[in-house]
């Protein structure tokens, strides 16, 4: 098997210290690792110098999704404890609101049976899934997002591993141009982004765009299967709207780089292109799954967060720049102290190349 297709081949060795347990203390004070994939070359920045990498006519895609505070935790009629996270934005439903979650309690859960959650939201099990997912129905008088905002918790990635969650992570778990409530983990590449260093964008004469792609518990999913071409990606919803395309379309036609910001923004931006390569409107279930091999019609530059080993988003940057060179820059950043995944460092990768690639045995820094 060629090695950009074996599974062991996008593993490396992360010490757990460097899992970052909190955000940095102001978000673009996080670490900025720049990696120019044509030259080859790495340097080292502080993620408040990102304008500086842009050029004016340059087009910067985020994804405007908002984390709701999924994680809920009630109680059986028994007194027993049962925790609940909800896999996807609840729908309304006649007198309640219907919703997929994984439930964890010391007993299997009962169809039928009622979970209160608090005074006023209680959740009644409707359907236990194949899948492992459990379907349900919430109640509550007083609407949906006054029940999240009391009872609710924010769904941090499970390599989070404190006892108590920061009443901070409220907002440093979300970005701040985040609009559109539907995602249970945050486009973390966003995370960076401050009000100022937003306007010294524009004031560059960034261009801004946006695409909305709710993020699913599956984004933490690891690939199991030895061959990655057979692993089968969640899907996820998507909207790249009229706007964007045509922001995205002027900006190239006018010779400016795509800039994505995150995964989730080079997928929706990927799925939403057509062979001329012109982005298009489009809406719907997206299960584009990127790997080596693919081409790229829209994304130029891509700025991310350092991924979890085996992971589809290894795999994702590993086809954008090539994965001897991506698993270079994760060793330096290993041995200059990075700090990795959702409260981490950022990276910013500039490259049109799609190939394999082995520029990595000459890059500098």
């Amino acid at each position: 098997m060629d090695d950009q297709f074996s599974l062991s081949a996008y593993s490396y060795d992360l010490p757990q210290e460097l899992i970052a347990q909190y955000p940095v203390s102001k978000r673009d004070e996080s670490r900025l690792m720049v990696l120019d994939a044509d030259r080859a070359e790495i340097a080292h920045m502080q993620f408040s110098d990102f304008p500086d990498l842009l050029h004016p006519g340059d087009c910067v895609v985020m994804n405007n999704s908002r984390v709701f505070p999924a994680r809920l935790h009630g109680r059986r009629k028994t007194g027993g404890k049962v925790e609940i996270f909800l896999l996807h934005y609840p729908v309304k439903s006649g007198d309640g609101w219907l919703a997929r979650a994984l439930t964890r309690s010391s007993k299997p859960l009962r169809q039928g049976e009622v979970i209160s959650i608090g005074d006023n939201l209680q959740l009644e099990v409707v359907e236990r899934l194949e899948n492992g997912s459990t379907e349900v129905k919430l109640y509550t008088p007083g609407g949906i997002e006054a029940a999240f905002k009391k009872y609710g918790r924010m769904p941090l990635p499970p390599y989070i591993r404190r006892k108590d969650k920061d009443p901070e992570d409220v907002s440093r778990y979300q970005t701040v141009y985040a609009s559109e409530t539907g995602s249970v983990a945050a486009p973390t590449a966003g995370l960076h982004f401050t009000d100022s260093v937003i306007a010294r964008m524009k004031k560059r004469g960034i261009n801004l765009a946006h695409i909305t792609l709710h993020v699913g518990y599956g984004t933490f999913a690891p690939v199991r299967t030895p061959d990655i071409r057979d692993h089968r990606i969640h899907s996820e919803y998507v909207v790249v709207p009229e706007e964007t395309c045509n922001i995205v379309n002027h900006a190239r036609e006018q010779g400016g780089r795509i800039v994505a910001v995150g995964t989730t923004s080079v997928r929706s931006l990927e799925w939403a292109s057509s062979s001329e390569g012109k982005l298009i409107h489009r809406e719907g279930e997206c299960s584009l799954y990127i790997m080596p091999g693919f081409e790229f019609r829209i994304v130029d530059c891509m700025l991310t967060n350092f991924h979890l080993p085996g992971s589809s988003l290894l795999i994702l940057v590993s086809a954008f720049a090539g994965r001897e060179q991506i698993l270079y820059a994760y060793r330096k950043a290993i041995r200059e102290r990075y700090r990795f995944y959702s409260y981490g460092d950022a990276m910013f990768i500039s490259t049109k190349l799609n190939a394999e690639g082995s520029k990595c045995k000459n890059t500098k820094g």
